[in-house]
């Protein structure tokens, strides 16, 4: 993981709690060339930690930009609803609340299970993770969160539950899906 912040000239950071609550979610309510409901966007963007901006999550500014249609589930919609408005050149920072982003710690997603149902060569340590199946057969990342000779604890949080995060995008195209 390459932990160097990108260069982009950040314009001003805006936070997501300050945006308002009834921005319009028709794609007749955004001009042609902002982003909104049916628009395909490309654009770059990084993910920061907010209390520790040089924490690198992840970035594509080294890489070709990414492409997406807005509304198409590939982007949380925390994440997405600060875009809408912004057009091609636009580079902006946002401030993610954790709410808005991977969701709140659950103290409900730490399951204990018992140490007999782990192999017996696991090389148990705190913070590794493993892989469930759920009762569907999906599977699903666990971390161990706490162990015993009895015991092991697992959280299924998503590892950034509870985080702020900082989103930087420099948007490169907007269009209508439809023309």
């Amino acid at each position: 993981m390459n932990n160097k912040r990108p260069e982009v000239e950040v314009l001003n950071l805006i936070n997501l709690d300050e945006l308002e609550d009834d921005r319009p979610e028709s794609s007749s309510d955004y001009a042609h060339d902002e982003i909104g409901p049916g628009r395909e966007v490309t654009l770059h963007f990084a993910l920061t930690l907010a209390d520790d901006p040089q924490q690198l999550i992840d970035s594509n500014f080294d890489r070709d930009p990414v492409s997406f249609e807005v509304g198409d589930g590939n982007l949380l919609a925390g994440f997405e609803r600060v875009l809408f408005g912004l057009k091609a050149g636009a580079e902006q920072e946002f401030l993610i609340p954790a709410r808005n982003a991977f969701g709140e710690r659950n103290s409900d997603n730490i399951q204990r299970y018992p140490r007999y149902q782990f192999p017996a060569d696991l090389l148990m340590e705190k913070g590794l993770m493993i892989n469930f199946a759920d009762a569907a057969g999906n599977e699903q990342a666990g971390i161990i969160h706490g162990f015993d000779a009895d015991n092991v604890d697992v959280d299924f949080n998503h590892p950034l539950a509870g985080r702020d995060i900082l989103f930087r995008v420099a948007i490169k195209e907007v269009s209508p899906l439809f023309e």
